[in-house]
């Protein structure tokens, strides 16, 4: 299996706009980063992560020319707002591409984009529209997206949940504040975890600093940990220096063999 990183940054992403730090004015690749989006790859099929507003330059980026499903870890606009990008891999196809979507936000994934799941949703004539079938699902609930074995797994992102998944040797933490104590022994001895983090210093509500996704994954023991979600407080490298061994900072375009 083959692990993608098509966007590594936070719903600001970096550079953030009308910023001068020196992140954001940072001639390294590594310091620019859309927002989030994997893509797991295996034998030919593709899974995408979270639909994010960069996606179609991410997919462009990645040479990726289909898609076989998408798996939404929540609704967060920084997480959903490019589902009009796949459009492009149902246009002409006599088929609806599945997106797999936390049952609980569901309706509300309906309500804002009416135009794609609304009851009388349907392309003008001489037009297209992204032909998507919503496939809801529920914690721990295991699902087949794209023929990837994958256990769903919801962790608190402030008031609501944001799901991220365990398949094979790899366990994704998104948008997580912390590890329910249910799920620890879901995700210990996987060999990539991939987890966000924010930034070093002050706790966030809703998401791990770089202290918080540490110390859970030296507790899960992954061979390689990758920290995603960062914000323009951490330069790629002064981060990777501070790390300790089998932790580093994941950037856009990072491929990862699992």
């Amino acid at each position: 299996m083959r692990l993608r990183f098509l966007g590594t940054g936070t719903s600001f992403g970096v550079p953030v706009v009308g910023c001068g730090c020196r992140v954001c004015t940072s001639s390294d690749p590594r310091n620019q980063r859309t927002r989030h989006g994997l893509l797991l790859e295996s034998d030919g099929r593709r899974l995408l992560v979270d639909t994010p507003p960069e996606l179609r330059l991410q997919l462009v980026a990645a040479g990726a020319d289909d898609i076989d499903a998408v798996y939404i870890t929540h609704q967060h606009a920084d997480h959903v707002h490019g589902v009009d990008d796949l459009r492009v891999f149902t246009v002409g196809r006599d088929r609806r591409l599945p997106v797999y979507v936390p049952a609980e936000y569901a309706a509300e994934m309906r309500d804002r984009f009416p135009y794609i799941w609304g009851p009388t949703a349907a392309a003008t004539p001489g037009t297209t529209i992204p032909e998507l079938e919503m496939i809801p699902f529920v914690d721990r609930e295991i699902l087949e997206p794209a023929g990837f074995e994958l256990t769903p797994i919801g962790f608190p992102h402030g008031p609501i949940q944001s799901y991220g998944f365990c398949t094979g040797d790899l366990a994704v933490v998104v948008d997580a504040k912390r590890i329910p104590d249910s799920a620890w022994s879901l995700l210990e001895g996987v060999e990539v975890l991939v987890i966000n983090a924010l930034w070093f210093g002050s706790p966030h509500p809703t998401h791990f600093n770089v202290e918080e996704a540490v110390e859970a994954a030296l507790r899960l023991g992954a061979r390689r940990t990758f920290l995603t979600h960062l914000t323009h407080r951490l330069d790629h490298e002064d981060l990777s220096n501070r790390l300790p061994e089998g932790i580093e900072p994941a950037w856009d375009g990072l491929v990862v063999e699992i």
